[in-house]
């Protein structure tokens, strides 16, 4: 069994010497674009690479979270970003957009890839299919259990897992909130997320029914190793280098030692918390207890005094690289020094030869004295041998110079772990394939989505996805098809613990004659592909460019509901390897999460409202499993007469509507073109900020 790794989060230069130096046996970092923590420090070019250098030295891995949505526009940017990482020595890349991870094979196919917690992988076949993508490791969900982490581990034993043991906690499930983007533009798929959820949301009773506490699993780390995780991860690129080297200090004990001390967790609670900490998700215990969020109390525990001691415990350098030293001394000849690491051996051989000694010789112990003084270097010498002639005189001067000559070229060394092949192309070059014609708007058929089959009948000419929890009655849905209906079947966007559930249901509805599959993770779409259904991607997928769209045409997917983060322009632009859709008609589910706002999982099985600091209310919908929170008004764009090439589909959503009546009546304002009383355009007209925000 392999000693699980501590990965230690580090928004700047400081917080990457208070990993190293409190034991993180890696790092991750970010970019000053394309990172998901857009308002850390994060770095640039020469100091990513000072950054490797400082960390390879000293044994520790270097990560870079390239983990966000990646736009046309911006597309050769975020490459050469990537290639910059691959010049820097970086050890892996954490990565979300499918576009970008599809390029970047191409580019740099020996660069480890990691799928970011962005791609809601949670499930068995998504990591899988994953692994089947080349990707070396996935970044769980925050949501799974012990048991859930095991049955991944279980089913795909070849790929690395990492898993998130202290920090903060969203309330949705990452890679699939859309609150921010929504009410301000602020895109947490694009790192630039405003944090409705820490803002007063009345719920049940509890007025920040959205704020979880931070993650506190630190004392699962023997099971989770027990169990195969890789990589224990900390959150924190937005946090002080005072909290990474408390939290790295703890990680390391709880692993080696089996245990947190007291004064430890102490140090913890107080260096930032949110009313204390939860292991809710890990656990099993979803509920109430797992809400808290930053009162003045805890803000003041993280005094003065604390911080410096804190400060003080990483001031020293680490001496954690054992070395061996040989020394060979012969008169009238230069001294030689071999220092080997156990991997590396490197030979620096003196300036000046030895000369004969006129009183006392070198002797072995006066030469081990001065060999052994690597204070303020990441080495301690674990073994010295020595082959001296008996006759020569070394200073002690000479000896420190050649031990200092000896580590500058093995820290050198010891800096460069990789040598990727970099393979130059023109992003014009990559091929987006769709055959002339193909494409036209009269292939790109429309789409509804319902939650059940008691749909207008006017909708049978657009192809119909029914919510699977809605496709219960065989009759009816035997009926539907033999009457002409085109009807798929959309699955859930999350499966905690259900996904051998919907696979045998989605297995049931195959076997009647359902072929059409509605996907809004890559979990579905392996599931589609192994029962022999037709695939479709839904937003959750969040295809955001048009290399996405060529990797989803190679995946065997024959359409999609692109981003909904993309602006109509963007959409319009997108080269188009298969027909693409944008909502018409829909209230957006802003946030899906496993745990039900204020952690009120049984009181909100009836459909209830959360509300905002400005009155406004957003419905909750759960289904024993997650919980919903839709807009507090539903997207509405006008129809227009689009380029018959542009090959951009209609998507209507019910979601949240009561009655077939009501659906006929929204049919109808389609038709015609009205308005609602209230409505959006989501951001269809506005877009996105861009990252130059911060």
């Amino acid at each position: 069994m392999n000693k699980i790794e501590i990965l230690s989060p580090a928004g700047g230069f400081d917080s990457v010497i208070a990993a190293v130096r409190s034991g993180a046996d890696a790092v991750y970092i970010g970019a000053k674009t394309f990172s998901a923590r857009a308002g850390a420090h994060n770095f640039d070019e020469d100091e990513m690479r000072e950054c490797v250098r400082y960390c390879h030295e000293r044994g520790v891995k270097v990560h870079l979270a390239l983990n966000t949505l990646i736009f046309d526009d911006e597309m050769r940017d975020a490459l050469e970003l990537a290639k910059s990482a691959a010049r820097a020595d970086i050890d892996a890349l954490i990565v979300q957009d499918l576009g970008l991870c599809s390029l970047i094979k191409k580019a740099i196919p020996d660069l480890p890839l990691h799928a970011s917690t962005q791609m809601t992988v949670h499930t068995p076949r998504g990591a899988k299919a994953l692994y089947e993508m080349g990707f070396e490791r996935v970044v769980v969900s925050r949501e799974l259990s012990l048991d859930e982490i095991r049955e991944i581990r279980e089913f795909c034993p070849e790929v690395e897992l990492e898993a998130f043991v202290h920090g903060a906690l969203c309330m949705c499930v990452s890679g699939q909130c859309y609150f921010s983007a929504m009410l301000g533009g602020r895109s947490a798929n694009r790192g630039m997320c405003a944090q409705p959820c820490r803002l007063p949301m009345t719920f049940g009773g509890n007025d920040h029914a959205l704020s979880l506490k931070d993650n506190g699993s630190l004392h699962y780390l023997r099971e989770l190793e027990t169990i195969g995780v890789a990589s224990a991860k900390i959150e924190g690129r937005m946090k002080r280098p005072e909290y990474v080297a408390a939290a790295t200090a703890a990680a390391i004990e709880a692993r080696d030692r089996g245990e947190i001390s007291p004064e430890t967790q102490e140090k913890l609670r107080s260096v930032f918390s949110r009313t204390g900490f939860t292991d809710g998700y890990l656990s099993g215990k979803i509920g109430e207890s797992m809400f808290g969020y930053r009162r003045k109390d805890d803000v003041v525990t993280a005094d003065n005094q604390l911080l410096k001691e804190l400060r003080v415990s990483y001031k020293d350098e680490a001496q954690r690289v054992p070395i061996r030293f040989h020394l060979t001394v012969r008169t009238g000849e230069r001294m030689r020094l071999c220092a080997d690491d156990g991997e590396r051996i490197v030979t620096v051989d003196s300036t000046d030869v030895a000369e004969k000694a006129v009183n006392v010789p070198l002797s072995a112990e006066r030469a081990e004295q001065s060999l052994r003084k690597t204070g303020n270097t990441p080495y301690y010498v674990e073994e010295i041998t020595t082959d001296l002639d008996g006759e020569a005189a070394v200073s002690a001067a000479a000896l420190n110079a050649l031990r200092r000559d000896a580590l500058d070229a093995l820290g050198k060394q010891r800096a460069v772990r990789h040598r990727y092949t970099i393979n130059e192309f023109e992003l014009e070059d990559f091929e987006i394939e769709n055959a002339p014609g193909d494409l036209s708007k009269e292939s790109a058929i429309d789409w509804v989505c319902a939650k059940n089959p008691d749909i207008p009948e006017e909708c049978k000419s657009s192809r119909i996805f029914i919510a699977l929890e809605g496709l219960e009655d065989r009759e009816q849905i035997k009926k539907m098809l033999d009457d002409g209906y085109l009807l798929g079947v959309e699955v859930p966007r999350v499966m905690f613990g259900t996904e051998q559930v919907v696979y045998e249901k989605l297995k049931a509805l195959r076997e009647i004659g359902v072929s059409h599959l509605l996907a809004h993770n890559i979990a579905a779409v392996y599931m589609a592909k192994e029962l022999g259904f037709t695939p479709h991607a839904g937003f959750g997928m969040n295809l955001a460019n048009s290399c996405s769209l060529q990797w989803a045409k190679e995946y065997g997917i024959v359409d999609a509901e692109v981003s909904v983060e993309l602006s109509q322009k963007q959409i319009e632009r997108l080269r188009k390897a298969i027909p693409v859709g944008m909502i018409r008609y829909g209230y957006l589910p802003l946030m899906i999460s496993r745990n039900a706002p204020a952690g009120k999982n049984e009181s909100c099985k009836n459909e209830q409202f959360l509300q905002d600091r400005k009155n406004e209310t957003f419905r909750v919908v759960t289904n024993g499993n997650t919980a919903e929170i839709f807009n507090c008004v539903p997207i509405f764009m006008p129809q227009e007469n689009n380029n018959e090439n542009e090959a951009v589909f209609n998507i209507i959503r019910f979601s949240v509507e009561n009655s077939v009546d009501n659906m006929e009546k929204i049919l109808e304002k389609l038709r015609e073109n009205r308005g609602f009383e209230r409505f959006t355009h989501g951001l269809y007209h506005r877009g996105v900020k861009k990252f130059t925000i911060f």
